[in-house]
């Protein structure tokens, strides 16, 4: 069966909330959703989403352990680890754990034969056909421009980094896992032994311990040799679109985006917090680039909760104001 995986918690609920309902917007009811928990705040997804059709919570916790266990010994063979996440207060376990839990979807038992994994930072703004299409001749389809920037992903500053991208064109394999479609059952337990062998052969070096989540699933794909198609480069130039927030040529059309008069299949919000989201969907007139098109599909089923916006918008990186500034530096005294 073929489907979709969301990760996310309630702290991201109202970016849930309006991916699952713009992936149903364009895609029916073809692909049952399954929303990945973060962590165990899910509280009111559940609620929410009892009143869908065809989308659940991921429940099985003897997966979510299997992969988890999986995670921490992945990590224990990398001993800079904690140069990066030191710095952020994580001394133990392992930085932003629940984002590997997206891994669940390519366990053998999991609901999903075949799937498209999102982040709850997107929007889904076509049928997402595409992706499966694709999986009939590659492990993994990804659509993004990683590739261009291997540094956020791999420790580019030692030679065998370069050796081991540039194996078989291996560098534009690179892709960000905010968003990409493969199936179960390709990384068995066999083959995370033999990941696990290669980090401790040495390969744990060219980690990049601060993006964990995109330095582990692409040391898996590029160790494990797996097939792999990239849309943004694989399809002509012509069909080719951006996908990312911070471009801002996008032309929108009937709560849809067009990249030189081509469709974008998904919009990701990257590198924005969850905490804009929800003062937005609060009643606060917080301004960033495709706000209309995000409360389109926020309250695509429940306009009448749209928040009325009062006043002049304020850019969601704009400084705190004065006030603000003094009142935390009186905070800071008291």
């Amino acid at each position: 069966m073929d489907g979709i995986y969301i990760l996310g918690n309630d702290a991201v609920f109202d970016q849930v909330i309006a991916l699952v309902n713009s992936i149903q917007a364009h895609n029916g009811d073809r692909y049952p959703i399954c929303i990945v928990p973060y962590d165990d705040r899910v509280d009111r997804i559940r609620e929410k989403i009892s009143g869908y059709s065809g989308v659940t919570v991921f429940d099985d916790v003897v997966i979510m352990k299997r992969w988890e266990d999986f995670v921490f010994e992945l990590w224990d063979q990398v001993p800079q680890r904690y140069d990066f996440w030191g710095k952020g207060g994580t001394h133990s376990g392992v930085h932003r754990l629940g984002a590997h839990r997206r891994f669940v979807a390519f366990d053998s038992d999991s609901p999903f034969s075949r799937f498209v994994y999102l982040d709850a930072a997107a929007l889904a703004l076509y049928p997402l056909d595409k992706f499966f299409t694709a999986l009939d001749t590659s492990d993994f389809v990804t659509y993004d421009f990683q590739y261009k920037d291997p540094g956020h992903v791999f420790n580019v500053n030692l030679e065998e980094t370069l050796d081991f991208l540039d194996t078989e064109d291996n560098g534009k394999k690179i892709f960000c896992t905010g968003m990409f479609a493969s199936r179960n059952n390709i990384i068995t337990e066999e083959k995370r032994r033999t990941i696990i062998e290669s980090l401790k052969a040495g390969g744990s070096r060219i980690l990049y311990p601060s993006a964990p989540v995109n330095t582990t699933l692409n040391y898996i794909l590029i160790t494990l040799g797996l097939s792999y198609s990239n849309l943004g480069v694989d399809l002509p130039k012509e069909e080719r679109t951006g996908c990312c927030v911070t471009s801002d040529h996008f032309v929108e059309r009937d709560w849809q985006l067009y990249d030189k008069g081509v469709l974008l299949t998904y919009l990701h919000y990257i590198g924005m917090s969850g905490k804009v989201f929800a003062r937005l969907c609060s009643g606060e007139n917080v301004g960033f680039p495709y706000r209309d098109l995000f409360l389109h599909y926020r309250y695509l089923k429940t306009p009448e909760e749209l928040p009325k916006l009062k006043g002049r918008a304020v850019a969601f990186n704009a400084p705190p104001s004065l006030l603000k500034r003094v009142k935390k530096k009186i905070g800071a005294w008291i």
